[in-house]
């Protein structure tokens, strides 16, 4: 009688043990529970307003861009027009959108960089949107001689790969070139042209320079 008390005292004490252990891992993991819940605070959304102006700043922080890119990046994530179109006016009160500064710093950096002329300029402006009056604004910077100087000098640079070529083809070639870069037909013929005909000057130069050299021997 004694052992079964005794072994039912001892299995009251286990079952005890046991539940005591038991409901405090339960309570534990119960409260961390809620108490992460209650740490991690859901952010409100952000209104079509705080998201087209993060959008655009994002954008903005990277290099400079025209109404008309921002406008187009916040219509393919889904901001309304009327929203979009609200944000970027005041994104232009305050200087962060400025159409004509873009088209000037535009045509400097691509005409010494890449020798495009105003014609080439003038297309890549359109297609980032900017107004025809502010491009044409921008191109006043660029006068004919400017552009006929730089045109010389690309030509002078790609003259030598040339050498060896018939004349009819060189002149092609050449002209193409500057073509693409948006020079005028007849600029672009004179301009080669012209520098075949110095090239011919210049080596004949050399061959007389080298004859009075020999004579002596």
């Amino acid at each position: 009688m004694r052992e079964q008390e005794r072994g039912g005292g001892s299995g009251g004490r286990e079952g005890r043990r046991e539940g005591g252990r038991e409901g405090r891992r339960e309570g534990g993991r119960e409260g961390r529970r809620e108490g992460g819940r209650e740490g991690r605070q859901e952010l409100p959304p952000q209104s079509p307003e705080e998201q087209a102006r993060a959008i655009c700043l994002r954008l903005l922080t990277g290099m400079p861009r025209t109404r008309r890119q921002l406008a187009d990046a916040l219509d393919k994530r889904g901001i309304p027009e009327e929203v979009s179109q609200e944000v970027l006016s005041r994104f232009e009160e305050v200087g962060l959108i400025d159409d004509a500064a873009f088209a000037g710093a535009w045509v400097e950096s691509r005409h010494r960089g890449r020798g495009l002329a105003r014609r080439a300029l003038a297309q890549e402006l359109r297609t980032k949107g900017v107004h025809a009056t502010l491009v044409q604004e921008a191109l006043e910077q660029l006068d004919s001689d400017q552009e006929e100087q730089t045109a010389r000098e690309l030509v002078e640079r790609k003259l030598r790969a040339t050498r060896g070529l018939e004349r009819d083809k060189r002149i092609r070639r050449l002209a193409g070139m500057l073509a693409r870069k948006g020079y005028p037909e007849g600029m672009a013929l004179r301009v080669v042209r012209r520098a075949l005909e110095q090239e011919g000057v210049d080596e004949g130069a050399d061959a007389d320079d080298d004859g009075p050299g020999y004579s002596g021997f």
